[in-house]
């Protein structure tokens, strides 16, 4: 199938998009920018030029050039306070819409962009790019396995101290909101439970550049009993994670660390006697599917293989919004200083 896009948000991240849909003969194939929507008409035309895509209509209100261009689909890359109304405008025109994460600015606002995707019949999925990567996929591919035993504690530590300059630095909340929830949707996937409740205290620690949130600590119960624990900050100098977070899962029967990058180191019980019994050293498999892998492109893969088949894509709204009220919650926690229950 062929679909003509609009891609609306023509700042840094939109780069990412199109370099994925570039890469991916399929994706490269199967989808023509047809339009390019932003405030600043400068930002799109830079982006038109840099990509060869000079034939596409730019403009700063998309209603306009969805009517101009009779778009299938919407590539939504604008700030999360922008987000309801690009996606709303959207979806009632007739376009599918695939959105940077966060999929809201609330709850509230999430559940209506679902509400409204059922109405209109059009498909509304986020771009979790980070569970479509091999770590994620083998770690899954690994629990999934049974060679730990039952899953019982997933345990990530974030720290890195990016200077990115823009609007990052005056956001609130800003690593629970732009970055960790990339780790927190990645673990609900991997444990493939639904998150309960969370605790969490969140600071922005001294010599932040950050004007607030920098650093939070957060305790997820899952269901199964499952507890997922994170530990990250922002503005953490000197030695810092992966970007993916350094991952330790506990499972009845043994353990898995992941730093991140390329190292895995899976271990079961032993039966050494005495007071610790020692553990033996298991495969940790590559991921499955190598389709799956692949970032960016991949969720563009999934998002267009669903709109033809009708099959549901991986991060669809109505469950993606499952990570979004993670955040929520670690946020409402974070402010009342409360264990708080997450009820999407």
């Amino acid at each position: 199938m062929k679909f003509s896009a609009i891609l609306c948000g023509c700042g840094a991240m939109s780069k990412g998009w199109l370099r994925a849909i570039a890469s991916n003969p399929l994706l490269a194939d199967s989808i023509t920018i047809v339009g390019l929507v932003d405030l600043n008409r400068e930002t799109a035309e830079k982006l038109a030029a840099e990509f060869g895509l000079e034939g596409a209509l730019i403009g700063s209100d998309l209603s306009d050039v969805i009517a101009a261009t009779k778009a299938d689909l919407v590539f939504d890359i604008v700030i999360p306070a922008a987000r309801y109304d690009i996606v709303s405008t959207a979806l009632k025109a007739g376009c599918h819409v695939l959105s940077e994460k966060p999929m809201a600015a609330s709850l509230a606002e999430g559940a209506a962009l679902i509400d409204l995707a059922a109405e209109t019949g059009r498909i509304h999925a986020v771009i979790q790019n980070r569970r479509f990567i091999s770590g994620i996929r083998r770690l899954r591919r690994f629990v999934d396995s049974g060679a730990i035993g039952e899953l019982t504690g997933i345990h990530c530590d974030f720290f890195l101290a990016p200077h990115f300059g823009g609007f990052r630095e005056e956001m609130d909340n800003v690593l629970l909101l732009d970055m960790a929830i990339h780790t927190f949707d990645a673990a609900r996937y991997v444990a493939d439970r639904k998150p309960l409740a969370v605790y969490c205290v969140e600071r922005n620690p001294k010599g932040s550049w950050y004007r607030h949130g920098a650093s939070a600590n957060a305790i997820f119960e899952f269901s199964d009993d499952i507890v997922f624990t994170y530990r990250g900050s922002w503005c953490a100098e000197g030695e810092r994670t992966s970007w993916e977070s350094q991952w330790r899962l506990v499972g009845s029967n043994g353990m898995l660390a992941w730093d991140g990058e390329e190292n895995f180191k899976a271990t079961i019980a032993g039966e050494e006697p005495g007071l610790l019994r020692g553990s033996v050293a298991v495969n940790v498999p590559g991921p499955e599917h190598d389709e799956e892998t692949h970032g960016h492109a991949s969720v563009i893969a999934d998002f267009i293989a669903a709109i033809g088949t009708g099959k549901r894509p991986e991060t669809v709204n109505s469950d993606n919004i499952r990570s979004l009220a993670m955040v929520f919650g670690a946020i409402e926690s974070a402010k009342t200083g409360r264990r708080v229950e997450i009820s999407a």
